[in-house]
């Protein structure tokens, strides 16, 4: 081969190279939101997944990411856990947001239903060992409210700390990132809800999310994205 062709043959490999790095950082990084009716409703003109996506837009990075909804209202941890498979591991995921609980908790009361709490914990840790298996990044989230009125004189608030300390735990075990929306919400009650009231604080009905809700939201998920 004499030279005027190896020097030809190099180019156009450095320029294959090329393309392909340049290809594979062009390609946009998957976030799945996995939850239930709160995440479900995300996706909405006004819900938190719409605004990180302005968010995104905003910044000049929409390019860099695709946010995807993935939530089902209704939902409890066991069927976050049945349909893991079609719904976020199909997709090939970057980062997946586990936001669940509240039905968990809540449908012990409105449908005599629920979650167990060592249940609970057992099949949180599954989805996060078969999500981590594809390399994936997985931030977990304690649930938030059944009620907004201060004090803890919610009926479900035990319940509610209950399961977010199992969160909490589980963060720590599987050395995974946490957004604490139980505490956080919390916290931003004591200080804006002066008349205790029961709803229309951060949500319209005590549980889902009204326009300043999603907002809040937004703000959580958005440290960890950007």
């Amino acid at each position: 081969m004499n030279t005027r062709i190896r020097v030809s043959v190099y180019v156009t490999f450095i320029a294959a190279l090329f393309f392909l790095s340049a290809f594979s950082f062009m390609q946009k990084k998957k976030v799945i939101f996995f939850g239930d009716s709160i995440t479900q409703a995300g996706v909405s003109p006004n819900g938190y997944i719409t605004l990180l996506q302005k968010k995104l837009v905003e910044s000049g990075r929409d390019k860099a990411f695709d946010l995807i909804g993935a939530g089902i209202g209704g939902n409890k941890i066991y069927d976050l856990y049945l349909r893991l498979e079609d719904d976020v591991l199909s997709k090939k995921p970057n980062l997946v947001f586990i936001y669940i609980g509240i039905n968990d908790v809540w449908h012990k009361r409105s449908h005599g239903t629920g979650t167990d709490a060592n249940k609970f914990e057992q099949f949180y840790n599954k989805i996060i060992d078969k999500v981590q298996a594809t390399g994936a990044k997985v931030v977990i989230c304690t649930p938030t409210v059944v009620g907004e009125q201060k004090g803890y004189v919610n009926e479900l608030d035990g319940d509610l700390n209950k399961y977010a300390e199992i969160i909490r735990q589980i963060a720590k075990n599987k050395k995974v990132e946490l957004i604490d929306l139980r505490a956080t919400i919390v916290d931003y009650i004591n200080t804006h809800n002066p008349e205790n009231k029961n709803a229309g604080i951060l949500t319209t009905d005590g549980v889902h999310m009204n326009d300043a809700g999603n907002e809040f939201l937004a703000e959580q998920f958005w440290k960890f994205i950007k």
